[in-house]
């Protein structure tokens, strides 16, 4: 677990590309992979700064992805003006059906929107963005658990941001194998797990 920067310490150097400190720098853990289905990821700004910022690191494994920053962003009409068929991974609406795989068979979407925060600031993303509600919604079954081994959540099937696109890519593009996607993070969650401790990590979260 990475401790809150000492105001009176100079802060760390940090990778240009990862954002990491220099001394764990996940570079060398990204291999881009060529992704048919567009990733727009919309991040909520207090995620910018979280030390475990996921969505990061799947924009950077994806050749085809890219990142906005905001709670309202008035470019959505423009780019969903010039894409085809796009969709919105968020949960249903109440008394609505999600598309999935097995819901519609299989599904040729040229953009995913991803917002990215906690559900409270992800919800709050789609209410500032009327245009979000007009889309589709997307959501995948549920799977194994969460590898977000230094989480506490309240939702057993919750899983990271980079998992949640890993596993819509993996529907939208059955085609390819998105398993490298998640290398990085996996080797993220292993220095922090470093990090703390094996006693202080299986005290805190290996029962949770």
């Amino acid at each position: 677990m990475e401790r809150m920067p000492d105001p009176k310490k100079p802060p760390r150097p940090r990778c240009e590309h990862c954002q990491r400190p220099i001394s764990h720098c996940l570079c060398a853990y990204i291999s881009p992979i060529a992704n048919r289905t567009r990733v727009l990821v919309l991040q909520h700004p207090d995620e910018v700064s979280h030390p475990l910022n996921t969505a990061r690191l799947a924009v950077a494994g994806l050749s085809n992805a890219q990142m906005l920053v905001g709670e309202h962003f008035p470019q959505l009409d423009d780019i969903l003006a010039s894409t085809g068929q796009a969709l919105l991974l968020f949960p249903a609406k109440e008394g609505s059906e999600s598309q999935t795989v097995a819901d519609k068979g299989e599904l040729d979407a040229s953009l995913l929107i991803v917002p990215d925060g906690t559900w409270r600031k992800a919800r709050k993303i789609v209410s500032a963005n009327p245009v979000l509600g007009t889309l589709p919604r997307f959501s995948f079954p549920p799977g194994a658990p969460s590898e977000y081994r230094i989480r506490k959540t309240r939702e057993p099937a919750a899983v990271s941001t980079i998992e949640a696109i890993a596993r819509s890519l993996s529907i939208l593009e059955p085609e390819q194998s998105f398993e490298r996607l998640l290398t990085p993070f996996k080797a993220q969650i292993a220095q922090q797990v470093q990090a703390m401790g094996e006693e202080v990590y299986r005290r805190n979260y290996q029962n949770n």
